[in-house]
This record gives C-alpha cells, structure tokens and sequence, in this order.
C-alpha cells in the first residue's frame, strides 16, 4: 500500500484510517481463530501452550497495530533510563495519559523481546487487548506465572485512570484530605492492585524486577498532549514537525528498572515505594517539559549558534 507509507499521497484521513483498520481487523479476526482453537491442543501440550498463544497475539496483534503507528505514520518513541533486559519477566508500572500509552509500553517491551508476553490490568476496551479484570482470570494468571512459569510482562497504569484535569483536581483534594503528596502531572497511585501483585509474583524465580515507565508527550507546546486513538491509525507523519507537514508530536519513555528482591515486604512498605515512584516521576515530567521547551527554543534560534540542524535531543529510538 504505497499510499499510505511514510510519505503518502494526500487521502482524506477517515478513508485513510479505514483503509489501514481493515487489514488489521482480518489479523485480529485470525488471531482469534487460532487463539480459539487452541484449548483442544492445551490438555496434550500444557508448556508450550501460553508461549504459542503470545506468539499469535504478538505477532497478529501487538505488532501489527504498532506497524502502523510507528513505520506507517511515523511515529518516532524516544528511550531514557534502564534498558529493559532482554527475556525478563517483569512487573510493570506505568502513568497513564492515553491510548497511545499502550504502543510506548509496547515498544520498551520490544526492546527487552517481551512484547508477546504483555498482560494489562484494564478494562476491556477492546477484545484483542488482554486484560486483568476479573478475580479469577486474574488468580489464573497469577497461578500460571507462578506455577507453571510463564513469562510475562504484567503491566498496571497504577493512577487507575487517564489523566485530565478533571481528576488531577480530586486527587489534589484527596491527598490534602488524607495528608499525602500530590505529584506533578500525575493522579496519586492506587496501591492495592501494585501490592497484590508483587505479594504473589515474588515468589515466582523468574520474575525479577519491576520496572518503573513514565510516558510523556508533546504536541507543539502543548506537554502530555497525545493523539486519540482514531489518530495514531489515520493520520500519517505523527512525529515530524509541523513545518514539515506532520503533526509534531514527541513520544517518550523513562524506564527504571528495580530488582524485585530489593522491596519491602510488607504491604505498607510496597505503598510507601509505590507513592514514591510516582513523586519522582512528577520531578522527571517537569524536567521533560522544560527540556524540551529549551530545546525548542535552541532550535528556532539555531541560525545563531551555528547552522540548521545542529540543535538535537539524544534520547534513544525505537
């Protein structure tokens, strides 16, 4: 489909959006197929069973729809911190700001070769999205991990919502009330579902860290402005610059990576670190912003400090 590459032809972006979302839809539609059939073959080979499941998701699935926001429109993640490790099974805490949150844990997932192995504690948004709601399917997969071994990165946007300013007020309400931080750019953390799950997973041997991502954003000047879902499919050259006929948008994760055996404990010691992850990350985002406003600034006045081009950010891509 050459028109709807990098650089495409100028098809209005609803037809655009269609034309890509149909193709993806048939992958989805196989995958389920597959995923369906595979309980027959579950009771005869019970160890590799997890591992083809997340092997058809992944790559009918996750891939698929991360192709398309990345390569076909152009959508360039950046990278800070830790580089995840590869083959780690992980817990995984996040901020949660949009959609797109789900393709930049994606993309730290690909970096540590996990991204057929992501579990989301969320709601169920849309079908092919595995998620952690319900009590049972939970224990399943807690029992699996644990048990049976499976490997997993096992994601939860901690704040238990989207960010909007709407709800940054209440939290700021709550935290006055129950005498708690309130971090910048961020909803204060829920902690029980954190808690459960490193209670349970620790146990596991092949788990062995938690790692800490912080996503953050920007559309011109506008900092943790994302697109909406419709637009990481329809709308092409996400990432370049608006004087070059893109959208402008920046993407970025910071990745933190904390061995699990170095946690407390106990529950009160997990809330405690938990609530103080998400203070530093209110102290990263505000470094972010004023990053990239002064690198903004350095470029829009690159002329003076010697020439076009010389002025760039050097986080790492995807």
């Amino acid at each position: 489909m050459p028109c709807l590459t990098a650089n495409p032809l100028p098809l209005p972006h609803p037809l655009r959006g269609l034309l890509l979302l149909l193709p993806f839809f048939s992958s989805v539609f196989l995958a389920n197929l597959l995923l369906s059939l595979l309980p027959f073959i579950k009771p005869f080979l019970p160890s590799p069973f997890h591992n083809l499941s997340s092997l058809i998701a992944g790559t009918l699935v996750y891939r698929f729809i991360q192709h398309i926001f990345t390569t076909i429109n152009s959508a360039e993640i950046t990278f800070s911190g830790d580089t995840p490790l590869k083959h780690e099974s992980a817990i995984v805490v996040s901020n949660h700001v949009a959609w797109s949150d789900f393709y930049l844990v994606q993309a730290a997932a690909d970096r540590a070769d996990m991204g057929g192995h992501t579990l989301y504690f969320a709601k169920a948004a849309l079908k092919w999205v595995p998620f952690l709601g319900d009590k049972r399917e939970l224990e399943r997969v807690f029992r699996g991990v644990r048990v049976d071994g499976w490997k997993t990165w096992l994601v939860s946007f901690s704040e238990g919502s989207r960010f909007t300013h709407k709800k940054y007020l209440e939290s700021r309400l709550w935290c006055e009330k129950n005498h708690r931080p309130q971090p910048e750019y961020l909803l204060y953390p829920r902690t029980r579902g954190f808690i459960a799950t490193v209670m349970h997973l620790r146990k596991a041997p092949h788990v062995r860290a938690v790692y800490d991502l912080t996503l953050a954003y920007q559309k011109g000047e506008k900092f943790q402005q994302a697109p909406t879902m419709w637009e990481t499919v329809a709308v092409p050259r996400l990432s370049l610059g608006e004087e070059q006929g893109g959208q402008g948008y920046r993407f970025h994760v910071h990745v933190r990576r904390f061995p699990i055996e170095e946690l407390p404990g106990d529950a009160a010691g997990l809330a405690k670190w938990l609530e103080q992850r998400w203070i530093e990350k209110g102290r990263w985002l505000k470094a972010r912003r004023l990053r990239w406003a002064s690198v903004d600034v350095l470029r829009k006045t690159d002329g003076i400090f010697g020439g076009v081009g010389r002025v760039v950010d050097d986080d790492s891509r995807s």
